[in-house]
């Protein structure tokens, strides 16, 4: 008789989402919240919800950081508190993405099992008390992570009102315990078969290296064997994939195929304690949590980002928490401008977005992050950023329709490759060589021109670019070098940056010499690279300029490779020493340039690039200061322009254009700072 109240309970849900789907509910572009329950009395439920779909918000992530409350003792599960959270949500017309509670074990887990807590590379276990603080590789919270998971979704997977799933929360720390040594040793045995084939491989004859038996290699991330580093990198990335698919499995084992299933990276986007696009593989789709943190908006830096997390899985993502103001982690959590988080959540929207959800909805009374932003205060009333939020969800209501079913679309990409940023880290050189701020330089030049660029990992395919840049390519196997080639012979234009090519699959100097396995491509070799103190002059196709930071020497080797920038007067190595060569192979055109350019000069750089490929993007002009995101489909062509700049500009809006924020607008609109317009470009009329 048990079955009774739950089926009661499911079809009192069904009911109640029969009727929400009749109302003004969830539209095709979502505005939500990251809302705890478990942490406010159930009769303060409502009120908090009917404040979360006043202000246009329609969805609810909830559970992530819940085990203690769903599982208070090993098998013994309370997850009626949760179908009663899931019910009252969908009488607010708000749907609920379940998340699971592995990112933060109970006290009685890692009491009980304290193999599960993970331990530093120094040898310290960690306590309880955090989160993150759980041993991703421990059979035992694996299994008692998939437990609670296949409990969750035996009760929910079925449920209206859950439209997906959360695994875990911003996968972090890896952990230097006796098993996930044991699991390294076997990691490493597996690829490599043999002994002999590691030390060939790692060349371990340096400095005696040289091992004789499995558990003789160390685990470790300093200053080490650069095969040792890159290959604890992928274990590492493997670790986790395999943590996520052991959630994934009894979900998708229980849930209705229309539950979708992803998970929220953190780290800011950039960071590579793993390989992210391995991650995203098996998921639906990818999400990640956006903070500024300390300071303001960087359009540039974060829309990036934006198109990195697209180009995990090259479709749209979520983005599961933005921050409502301000932070309580950073040096000076100081609050973004008024209207600037708006921008922030439009941003994200143009590059591909198609739901965003404020961390946090409501304060919490106690534990690490009480000063963090949110929408309600601890007293249960909106804070004054609440007003800022129910603009977005006003917006969102309007504006939806016409983004569905469209993403960004691009004639260009850059190249991201977590091999080659690792090896590099491992080896950086130069202090002042930052893979990031190099990647950038290329972006946002050519972004400013085109409006749209896509960042891609290499191993995929790269067709329907018109022209690809690598500026940070340093790991190259046999299998990219032949993609590559593919691409520029089928009339790609491939433009590759410093050091590329270097190291072999092993992050081993390649024994072709620099560009390696591209050196036939390029039709020309690295004769030396040089980490800079000064600039050094440069000059050719692209005008007079400077190289900073780094500059490789290059020689031509192939008849039709043409000099087309030289150094000028340096430190004697570079002088007059050709800085890039350009050839045409097939139907397309490689180049490579061997030195980091000052900005101006990147600028005419890409204005060429662009237009040697015959890039076409359909852009329209703005305003210098002031981003444009381009979104099509389903015969829609849709525009985001955001004004970045700290003064008003007046935008003429383009024929066939009309601004979905201001209907009544004719011929120009006003945008202050951080002012969004949504413009649609109409069909033509047949004649």
């Amino acid at each position: 008789m048990k079955s009774v109240p739950r089926l009661l309970a499911v079809l009192f849900a069904l009911a109640v989402f029969s009727v929400a789907g009749r109302a003004a509910g969830p539209g095709p572009l979502l505005l939500g919240s990251a809302w705890y329950p478990e942490q406010w009395p159930e009769e303060r439920w409502d009120a908090d919800l009917k404040l979360m779909a006043d202000a246009g918000m329609h969805m609810a992530r909830i559970g992530e950081f819940a085990w203690s409350s769903m599982e208070p003792e090993e098998g013994r599960y309370t997850l009626d508190w949760v179908e009663r959270a899931i019910n009252a949500a969908a009488r607010h017309n708000i749907v609920v993405v379940l998340g699971t509670p592995s990112d933060a074990p109970p006290a009685w887990l890692t009491s009980k099992y304290p193999e599960t807590l993970r331990v530093t590379e120094a040898g310290v276990q960690i306590r309880h008390g955090f989160r993150r603080q759980f041993n991703y590789t421990s059979p035992k919270y694996l299994e008692l992570s998939r437990r609670i998971a296949e409990e969750l979704a035996r009760r929910f997977g079925h449920h209206p009102n859950v439209i997906g799933w959360q695994i875990g929360n911003e996968y972090t720390e890896d952990s230097f315990d006796p098993h996930s040594r044991q699991l390294w040793h076997q990691w490493l045995q597996r690829k490599y078969g043999t002994l002999d084939q590691l030390n060939h491989h790692w060349m371990t004859a340096y400095w005696s290296q040289t091992y004789s038996a499995w558990d003789q290699i160390p685990m470790e991330t300093g200053r080490s064997n650069p095969g040792l580093l890159l290959d604890y990198k992928r274990f590492v990335t493997e670790q986790w994939v395999h943590l996520q698919r052991n959630q994934l499995e009894v979900i998708r084992a229980h849930a209705d195929p229309r539950q979708w299933i992803t998970t929220n990276l953190g780290g800011l986007g950039w960071a590579n304690r793993f390989n992210r696009t391995d991650i995203a593989a098996d998921l639906d789709f990818i999400s990640w949590d956006t903070y500024v943190g300390q300071g303001h908006l960087n359009p540039t830096r974060i829309g990036a980002t934006h198109d990195l997390v697209r180009g995990w899985k090259r479709k749209n993502f979520w983005v599961m928490e933005i921050q409502p103001g301000f932070v309580d982690w950073a040096g000076i959590a100081n609050s973004l401008d008024k209207g600037e988080t708006r921008a922030a959540v439009w941003e994200a929207v143009g590059h591909g977005a198609d739901a965003v959800a404020f961390w946090q909805w409501r304060a919490a009374l106690n534990g690490q992050e009480q000063y963090h932003g949110v929408l309600v205060g601890p007293d249960g009333e909106p804070v004054p950023f609440y007003e800022e939020a129910r603009q977005l969800g006003a917006e969102f209501a309007r504006v939806g329709p016409a983004l569905a079913g469209t993403s960004p679309e691009s004639q260009v990409a850059i190249l991201h490759d977590y091999d080659s940023r690792w090896a590099i880290d491992f080896h950086l050189h130069s202090k002042r060589y930052d893979q990031i701020e190099t990647l950038l330089g290329y972006y946002a030049a050519l972004r400013e021109l085109t409006q749209s660029v896509d960042i891609i990992d290499p191993r995929g395919g790269l067709e329907g670019y018109k022209l690809v840049v690598a500026p940070n390519l340093n790991v190259v196997s046999p299998e990219m070098a032949r993609r590559l080639e593919q691409y520029v012979r089928g009339g790609g234009h491939l433009l590759l940056g410093p050091r590329s090519g270097l190291m072999n699959e092993y992050n081993a100097l390649s024994t072709l010499g620099q560009p390696g396995l591209l050196r036939d491509l390029v039709g020309a070799k690295v004769e030396q690279f040089y980490a800079l103190l000064d600039d050094v002059p440069v000059s050719g196709r692209w005008g007079d300029g400077r190289a900073t930071i780094w500059a490789e020497y290059l020689r031509p080797l192939a008849p039709d490779a043409t000099v087309t920038l030289t150094y000028g007067r340096a430190n004697g190595w570079l002088d007059g020493k050709p800085a890039m060569v350009s050839r045409k192979l097939g139907k397309g055109t490689i180049s490579y340039l061997g030195a980091l350019l000052e900005p101006a000069m990147m600028q005419r750089a890409a204005r060429d690039l662009v237009q040697a490929a015959s890039v076409n993007s359909p852009t329209i002009p703005v305003p210098a200061g002031v981003e444009v995101c381009r979104r099509v489909g389903q015969g829609r062509e849709v525009f985001v322009v955001i004004n970045h700049n700290p003064k008003p500009v007046v935008l003429d809006l383009p024929v066939g254009c009309s601004d979905l924020l201001r209907p009544s607008a004719q011929e120009r609109i006003e945008l202050p700072q951080y002012d969004v317009a949504v413009l649609q470009r109409n069909p033509a009329k047949p004649n």
